[in-house]
């Protein structure tokens, strides 16, 4: 029986996964239920507002800091499903929760805090997948985009880094297996992504093409064993990332988003993989800037092996142009990945999209267990002799960098080991000469580094004045230094080596805080261990 025209049409409908902004105008919102309604699409990705797009972040937009986005969002799903004829597959960043892109939600540690953790704790892992998908289901979402199963081995990475599980293709592969299980078993869809493997560049592709040299045999042995240890685990999808593997493309410079020997002979025919496949964002510089025809990139990217077109900006004219090229077969094809995905998750019979509450306590509990096993001895002088000995002697100082002397790893220490402290907030409200001077009457520093940004671009954000402090110290005093924060940081900073104590802690949340001011009270063994090779100045 051949298929009606009409029945094709809201079949392509649901290939599209238009970006959605959760702090957007009233304006916006109805043109998104039209286009809903008219065009029968599949489902939406959410991000938290034009500003914060990836790809607008040259633009410099501020980005307005909003107390009821989680409301927001709700409301907004409860909205879109009502003008949706088929429901809405609901998508989102989640990989350290929903606090990637909502205020006040509960926030989990990044991927390459729990690549500390050792393996015997990969537990901890399925838990915060777990915990992560509750949240999103309390929000009315079914399908995370995450866990990265990008191996981190470039250390110049400007857009992976501390969102990878770290180095270890083992380690990443079981991680992820076990973040992907803990969201499954609450119903959960997930994701891995930057197929074929996105450690390797430093080249960020929200701006332009990476391009990775690899061989398929090298590939074969590193970078795409996560996905391969994926696949033999019935992932739900896996994201193809916007860089080039010419090796796998005839030698040519086109991005794996639009590559039909990436995606239909790699992915699909080599690896035999059957799943969901979905296209990294297709307003990413790498490739929206290369076709002028609306709707001609939707096409590529279908044509390439695509199921789901995220973030597609030409709806109308992408459905027409994959109706004009397609054969019935193909969209058949997609169309039942789509709708298996979908009965997976049972927003096909159930109209009761969210369900469940925030447990912020649940989510405290299991961040301080993170905080326990991942903390990480990299120099240890027996500090803590060190530490109590200045104490005694009133040789023992605390400095704050990036945050007050109030924080809770100050607090925690103070219980058994008061002493005076200082703190550089910022270069605005701090004044470094007098925490320099006042700092010289003391012999033994405890320096907690709250390093501020993430991402190493401009090294952190760390101020120059602050490393050049950092380095006079180092140089001249009994230093037990506490970083919290990525730890690629660590080489930026001069004479690490000349620490007498040095532990990696990865997050600065309070849980972090707290334990690390009890390890360092009670002397507590670390079992953490750095998932980066990292090499001190």
């Amino acid at each position: 029986m051949k298929m009606t025209a009409q029945a094709l049409r809201q079949k392509v409908g649901q290939f599209f996964f238009p970006a959605v902004f959760i702090n957007d105008t009233e304006e916006n919102i109805q043109e998104t239920e039209r286009l809903i309604a008219a065009h029968n699409i599949g489902g939406l990705t959410f991000f938290h507002s034009r500003a914060s797009a990836a790809t607008n972040y040259e633009s410099k937009k501020k980005i307005v800091f909003n107390d009821d986005s989680y409301q927001k969002i709700k409301d907004l799903i409860v909205r879109y499903q009502k003008a949706a004829p088929t429901p809405l597959l609901i998508s989102i960043d989640a990989e350290w929760g929903l606090a990637m892109r909502i205020e006040k939600t509960p926030q989990y540690p990044y991927a390459i805090t729990l690549g500390a953790l050792p393996e015997s704790k990969s537990s901890l892992v399925y838990e915060v997948g777990k915990q992560i998908g509750l949240d999103l289901k309390a929000a009315g979402i079914h399908y995370n985009l995450s866990p990265l199963a990008d191996i981190n081995n470039n250390p110049n990475n400007p857009v992976i880094g501390y969102r990878s599980f770290g180095e270890n293709k083992e380690k990443v592969a079981d991680f992820s297996i076990e973040y992907l299980n803990g969201m499954s078993q609450v119903g959960v869809l997930g994701c891995l992504k930057h197929f074929p493997g996105h450690g390797n560049t430093n080249v960020d592709s929200h701006l332009g093409l990476p391009v990775l040299n690899e061989t398929l045999e090298e590939l074969l042995e590193n970078e795409l064993y996560p996905f391969i240890k994926g696949i033999e685990n019935n992932v739900d999808s896996i994201m193809i990332g916007h860089l080039a593997v010419p090796s796998l493309n005839d030698g040519k410079n086109t991005s794996a988003t639009l590559s039909k020997p990436i995606i239909e002979t790699l992915l699909r025919e080599q690896l035999g993989y059957d799943g969901l496949v979905i296209s990294d964002a297709l307003n990413m510089h790498s490739v929206s800037k290369l076709y002028e025809t609306k709707g001609e990139l939707e096409w590529e990217a279908f044509n390439a092996g695509n199921d789901v077109l995220c973030f597609a900006e030409n709806v109308p004219e992408g459905i027409e142009a994959i109706l004009k090229n397609a054969s019935p077969e193909r969209i058949e094809e997609s169309f039942n990945r789509i709708m298996k995905a979908k009965e997976k998750v049972g927003i096909l019979s159930d109209n009761n999209f969210t369900s469940g509450e925030l447990d912020f306590e649940k989510t405290s509990a299991l961040n301080f267990e993170v905080a326990q096993h991942s903390i990480t001895k990299i120099i240890d002088n027996t500090n803590i002799e060190l530490a109590f000995e200045a104490q005694k002697n009133s040789q023992l100082a605390k400095l704050s960098l990036y945050k007050g002397i109030e924080n809770t790893f100050f607090q925690t220490l103070n219980t058994k080991l008061e002493s005076p402290e200082f703190a550089f907030e910022n270069l605005e409200v701090s004044d470094i000469k007098s925490i320099a001077s006042s700092l010289e009457n003391f012999e033994t520093i405890i320096i907690s580094l709250f390093v501020p940004k993430a991402k190493p671009m401009n090294n952190f954000e760390i101020d120059d004045e602050v490393l050049e402090l950092l380095s006079n110290l180092l140089q001249t005093k009994k230093c037990i230094v506490y970083v919290f924060g990525n730890p690629y940081v660590l080489p930026i900073i001069p004479y690490l080596t000349k620490a007498s104590g040095l532990i990696q802690v990865y997050q600065d949340f309070n849980e972090f805080q707290k334990n690390a001011g009890i390890q360092f009270l009670e002397n507590l063994t670390c079992n953490g261990k750095l998932p980066v090779n990292i090499d001190l100045q």
